[in-house]
């Protein structure tokens, strides 16, 4: 590392991992490699020319390695290579995982590495549009005390406004994240079929502007108003 840059790898080249190497990327981040994608064209388009490499290899080229495997394989891919001895003393491992804090990564913190979780609270679709959603988002960040700060960084390097979790708060975390994000598509089906079965030909398209400001006027209604400053007399 020289001047707090990074060399970047991406181990699970879904819909996250690319978007958010192409984030750090554009904060002058290096791109080392990536593993390969289940949709490869998808993630050769957002980072164009990164090598495609197996997981070994880009935990050997890579200071900072993005774990964005699916959640149920986080911890087995975590172990996995952990027992091989992939992991580098000092190495930093950043997953994105809204369930889990930094205990999932305890089996690469035993070979030395530095674990961080970093979550962005948003949807992705994998392609380059979720950087221009990166720069309004939250993530939600966990992290030991002496690297807190490291997290803060990546987050903000990514884009986003970092807001600290603490390992224990990471279930209700993530069943915030869940219910907001399954609920909302729920009732997005539900209204659109009903429109589509009477004969609307584009439902999502007739329903935007409604649900969008509807969804912003409740977030206002739940964020705390900031108080009046008190006035004082002209000295």
């Amino acid at each position: 590392m020289r001047d707090g840059r990074l060399g970047v790898g991406v181990i699970g080249s879904g819909r996250v991992g690319p978007v958010l190497a192409a984030a750090l990327a554009g904060a002058g981040h290096a791109l080392t490699a990536r593993t390969p994608a289940t949709d490869d064209d998808r993630a050769a388009a957002v980072l164009p020319g990164m090598p495609v490499l197996d997981a070994p290899e880009v935990l050997r080229r890579s200071e900072l390695v993005l774990l964005t495997v699916p959640s149920a394989e986080l911890a087995a891919t975590v172990r996995g290579l952990a027992e091989a001895g992939h992991f580098q003393m000092g190495q930093l491992v950043l997953h994105t995982d809204p369930a889990n804090g930094i205990e999932v990564l305890r089996p690469a913190v035993e070979r030395g590495a530095i674990p961080l979780a970093v979550h962005p609270a948003m949807s992705f679709t994998g392609t380059r549009i979720d950087l221009r959603q990166l720069a309004a988002a939250f993530a939600g960040v966990t992290a030991p005390a002496p690297v807190l700060p490291i997290a803060q960084a990546l987050a903000v390097e990514m884009g986003c406004e970092p807001v600290v979790i603490a390992e224990g708060d990471r279930p209700d975390y993530a069943e915030a994240i869940a219910t907001a994000s399954e609920f909302s598509r729920q009732i997005v089906r539900q209204s659109t079929g009903l429109l589509r079965g009477i004969g609307v030909d584009n439902p999502g398209g007739f329903l935007s502007a409604l649900v969008r400001s509807t969804v912003d006027q409740a977030l206002a209604d739940a964020t705390p108003a900031v108080p009046d400053l008190p006035e004082f007399p002209d000295a």
